[in-house]
């Protein structure tokens, strides 16, 4: 069965630009991503969509679809009844290139702030061992296919751009997790990711979670036992204590 939809998609560079209408035939089982080529093919060669492997594990089709962020490649048509109005714009936290296409380069500039893994000095590859548990527990942020879906719906970053230099994100957030819940990592991360990462500008409001095409539970089971470890390990008077004792010059 095929019907036409009403497609309202932003056309425009990092000058301006603004959303042009189109009548789109779209077939039985398509997603929005097969209706955006079908208008490449025979409307508009020139739109600009950034895409990859078209099945929601590259995280390149990263867009908003009437006003929520998704994958144009997981997000079916049968969604939207035949007459509504369909609008995609490209994601809002950062700068357009053209059309649906944005710079996310910010992701990767943050990234490479996060130290990497450290494994203890006297164990050599192969020789790391660890429990089922432990592997479990880091796996969950192993999913992330790095749409940036949820850097794009955090406010800290989405609506205040002066707070990018100094907040990394909930993506870099989970990195941080992973590493720090690691058994065989020996580096502290708690204070880079309160005084460099920003974690501490994080209030919780869980949009990170709810956008995530990987369904991992970035705020739950990273962000706030993050925020228990900063917290216990700066403000918690027993540690303070050991602080001041092992800290203590000798006579």
């Amino acid at each position: 069965m095929t019907h036409i939809a009403q497609l309202r998609v932003w056309r425009g560079d990092i000058d301006g630009g603004g959303l042009q209408d189109f009548e789109v035939e779209v077939n039985e089982g398509e997603v929005v991503l097969d209706v955006i080529h079908r208008l490449q093919a025979t409307q508009t060669p020139d739109l600009a969509v950034r895409w990859n492997c078209k099945a929601g594990k590259c995280g390149s089709c990263s867009a908003e679809i009437n006003g929520f962020p998704r994958l144009l490649c997981m997000t079916r048509m049968s969604m939207f009844s035949p007459d509504e109005t369909i609008t995609v714009t490209p994601v809002r936290t950062f700068p357009v290139v053209r059309d649906l296409v944005t710079d996310v380069s910010f992701n990767y500039e943050k990234a490479r702030e996060m130290p990497s893994f450290k494994p203890p000095a006297d164990l050599q590859p192969g020789e790391y061992r660890m429990q089922q548990v432990d592997v479990e527990r880091s796996q969950e942020f192993r999913k992330c296919i790095e749409c940036f879906l949820c850097q794009n719906v955090c406010h800290v970053i989405r609506d205040h751009e002066d707070n990018k230099p100094n907040f990394a994100g909930p993506r870099m957030f989970i990195r941080l997790a992973e590493l720090e819940m690691h058994p065989l990592d020996t580096a502290d991360r708690r204070q880079l990711a309160q005084d460099e990462a920003g974690l501490g500008l994080c209030n919780i409001t869980k949009c990170c979670t709810e956008v995530c095409p990987e369904h991992i539970t970035i705020t739950d089971n990273a962000i706030i036992p993050m925020k228990e470890r900063v917290a216990g390990d700066r403000y918690d008077p027993i540690v303070w204590l050991g602080r001041k004792i092992f800290r203590r010059k000798p006579d």
